[in-house]
């Protein structure tokens, strides 16, 4: 009577938790990529952290030019009350980088959501359908793209904010603007990716018993269409707090009264620069970078991990007899016989 163990409660609950999207890539990197893929997500977390706790860090608030001992004063260098001194206006230089993650988080998190939904939806219509409205998308959404990113962005707010500066009046205006750049990008590979499955045999099979062309693409092309948008999505979000910044910087992103916006604060230290004032620049200069980098290196990793081409490949152990889980060979992993790699090597021989 033959038996069939079954592993422990532990090992199964370690390889669930392996199993797990961050997790995942974890495990498989190596070098290099582990070092990148971990300096992005601490650098991420610190700027998601920040941004959620923003009202209890912040020691004021984003717009408080005054306390109780009175009037913060422009341009005062660091002190005990003000660890990062205080901008041309007289604001809080610390308390405007950190609310100024929030305000970047919150545009991210919108824009990006609607330029997948907007994105996905008419990539996949346009991509299984076909005909003339698959070439009307194409022509509107490469006229979108070719226009400069932040240019169109730019444009976009001026015609929606509509002059407005409420909170999120200005966070919607900046989103929405970001959002209309974005949607080319994610149109583009979902639409390749459907055009690619619509021609599988599974579903062929799917048409030919009858299933509607509704149920056709959610259930089986949008799943297998959507693999690569967490890969755009992190891409994307340090575009769009680059765009964010840029708007701000050129006057066209978020009033100082509504949020704090690390693109104006830049914009409003340049003349500062020349004056040798530093604490007003440096500080939301260095927020911008970091976050972007964070994330930029956040997607990057990604990226390579989820190209075999591009992944690392693990050091050969001297005593075990196996070889990187990550290495790619025809027909899987490659792992060693009982007779060790010799054993392998010597296969077929007499």
């Amino acid at each position: 009577m033959s038996t069939t163990s079954t592993p422990p409660a532990p090992t199964r609950k370690r390889s669930l938790w392996r199993r797990l999207p961050v997790v995942h890539q974890l495990s498989q990197s190596v070098g290099i990529q582990r070092g990148m893929l971990v300096g992005g997500l601490v650098l991420t977390a610190i700027f998601v952290l920040t941004a959620l706790l923003a009202p209890l860090l912040a020691p004021y608030g984003y717009s408080q030019l005054r306390d109780d001992s009175g009037s913060f004063g422009a341009q005062r260098p660091p002190s005990a009350e003000h660890l990062l001194g205080t901008t041309v206006g007289g604001y809080d230089v610390l308390s405007r980088v950190i609310w100024g993650a929030q305000t970047g988080l919150s545009v991210v998190i919108v824009a990006v959501l609607l330029s997948i939904f907007a994105g996905v939806a008419l990539g996949l219509v346009s991509g299984y359908f076909g005909g003339w409205l698959d070439r009307i998308l194409v022509v509107v959404c490469d006229a979108i793209y070719a226009f400069p990113t932040l240019l169109l962005a730019i444009v976009m707010s001026i015609a929606i904010s509509g002059g407005q500066s409420s909170l999120w009046g200005g966070i919607l205006a900046a989103a929405i603007s970001i959002t209309v750049v974005f949607i080319p990008q994610y149109f583009r590979v979902i639409r390749a990716e459907t055009v690619r499955i619509k021609s599988e045999a599974y579903v062929e099979s799917a048409k030919v018993v009858g299933t509607s062309n509704l149920r056709i693409m959610f259930r089986h092309v949008l799943r297998n269409a959507t693999r690569t948008l967490p890969l755009i999505f992190t891409l994307n979000a340090s575009e769009a707090i680059l765009t964010l910044a840029g708007l701000g910087f050129l006057g066209f992103g978020i009033e100082p009264t509504s949020a704090s916006e690390w693109g104006f604060d830049l914009k409003q230290a340049l003349s500062d620069v020349s004056s040798g004032i530093w604490w007003t620049s440096i500080p939301p200069g260095l927020a911008i970078v970091l976050s972007v980098l964070g994330v930029t290196l956040v997607g990057e990793s990604l990226n390579d991990l989820a190209d075999p081409r591009l992944r690392g490949r693990r050091a050969v152990g001297a005593s075990s007899g196996t070889v990187a889980e990550t290495s790619v060979v025809p027909g899987g992993t490659l792992t060693a016989g009982p007779g060790g790699l010799a054993g392998l090597e010597n296969e077929g021989r007499p």
